[in-house]
């Protein structure tokens, strides 16, 4: 076993870490955080030097390296900028999903847009009334032929970027008479300036850097060309983007949000005084930092072996994938939370930016599923199907 990154990937995670230090500054950050805009301008850049699309091929416009570096990346992002530094190097979600089953025309017409900064990417799979279940019933959207093109109706909901991005990759019920009803579903991309698209955005807790709307489609039309892969493969194309993207997409971002936390935890606690002492050296002070810090290191140690494992497989481990999300969202909502406590007053403004990790920390314990469906999800590989 060996546990040393590579010179390479030392020297990707120290010009992430210089970029971040620069770019997301606290000044940059907290004007991000109150005007509620997406950082085109730090997007930009941070394509322009390769940080996006570090995992994608050279032939379509990345690094052709691994998730283990895209991991590197996205740990000293958020570490810096909390959701601002997740918004600054990932706005590819669901990118995989056309790397991976797309045809040819399809890469090279979506894919390089995103890894040169010219647009960001949206995903459309949760429902209102379905949240994290897509197996047990079919789909409200639903896409039919009609001559060569799909008409699509229904309702996404909780789609991030969606009134950014400038198209969005959409699961869609194709055969609504499958069963299972998830052998019926498919993968659309569907461009958001097409008729009968309407996009709500919500207003919310956190994640202010990144818009997250709802998507209404009333017989949208789009062409049957638009199918990534085949007829009845959505599904699986899905869990397969989820698995990878709650190692590296949740697990790396809340390492690295929790990391930010402590830093600033830390640093609080070595010089402020009370009573004429450090407050680092009251016990309960110093047992908080001492509980925080071994729970990032725990989480950075399991994102990292997934990371690694995917880059050595090409897979993720779906049961390893749901241990990594559940408990490295629920570490940094943990270490936020003592650091704002280690703050007291001050942890609760915005100006120390403890409360705005914990807020965008918040969110990653929702996304991509609950902790309580992740659970379901170890305790099924575990347990197997008991009568």
């Amino acid at each position: 076993m060996d546990f040393e990154l590579t010179e390479e990937q030392r020297d990707i995670q120290k010009a992430a870490r210089e970029f971040s230090e620069k770019e997301l500054n606290k000044d940059y950050v907290l004007e991000i955080e109150r005007s509620h805009r997406f950082p085109w301008e730090v997007y930009k850049k941070s394509c322009g030097l390769g940080f996006v699309g570090i995992d994608i091929p050279e032939e379509y416009g990345g690094q052709g390296l691994g998730l283990m570096e895209r991991v590197l990346v996205a740990e000293e992002f958020t570490r810096c900028g909390a959701g601002v530094g997740l918004h600054t190097c990932g706005p590819g979600l669901g990118l995989e999903i056309i790397l991976w089953s797309a045809n040819e025309e399809q890469k090279r017409t979506y894919i390089p847009p995103i890894c040169n900064g010219e647009m960001v990417l949206s995903s459309a799979f949760t429902e209102p009334d379905r949240g994290s279940d897509l197996v047990s019933s079919s789909l409200c959207t639903v896409a039919l032929k009609d001559g060569n093109e799909y008409v699509i109706n229904g309702t996404k909901t909780f789609i991030t970027f969606a009134n950014i991005a400038k198209f969005c990759i959409v699961l869609c019920q194709t055969n609504p008479e499958a069963d299972p009803p998830y052998h019926g579903q498919s993968n659309i991309i569907v461009e958001l300036d097409r008729g009968g698209i309407d996009i709500t955005e919500f207003e919310k807790m956190g994640w202010h850097s990144a818009p997250t709307t709802e998507l209404s489609f009333s017989n949208v039309r789009v062409p049957q060309q638009n199918l990534i892969g085949e007829e009845g493969k959505g599904f699986y194309q899905s869990i397969q983007f989820l698995d990878r993207f709650r190692i590296a997409g949740v697990g790396a971002t809340s390492v690295g949000l929790a990391q930010g936390g402590f830093e600033r935890a830390l640093d609080y606690a070595k010089n402020r005084e009370a009573f004429g002492r450090k407050i680092g050296t009251f016990q309960a002070i110093s047992h908080k930092l001492a509980e925080m810090a071994t729970k990032i290191e725990a989480a950075r140690v399991l994102t990292y072996k997934g990371a690694w494992q995917v880059d050595r497989d090409g897979r993720a481990d779906p049961k390893l994938s749901s241990i990594i999300k559940w408990y490295s969202a629920r570490t940094a909502v943990e270490v936020c939370d003592e650091a704002i406590e280690i703050l007291g007053g001050h942890g609760y403004m915005l100006e120390n930016m403890v409360e705005l990790f914990y807020r965008d920390a918040r969110a990653l314990e929702i996304v991509e599923g609950t902790r309580e469906i992740h659970k379901n999800t170890i305790a099924r590989f575990l347990l197997g199907k008991l009568e």
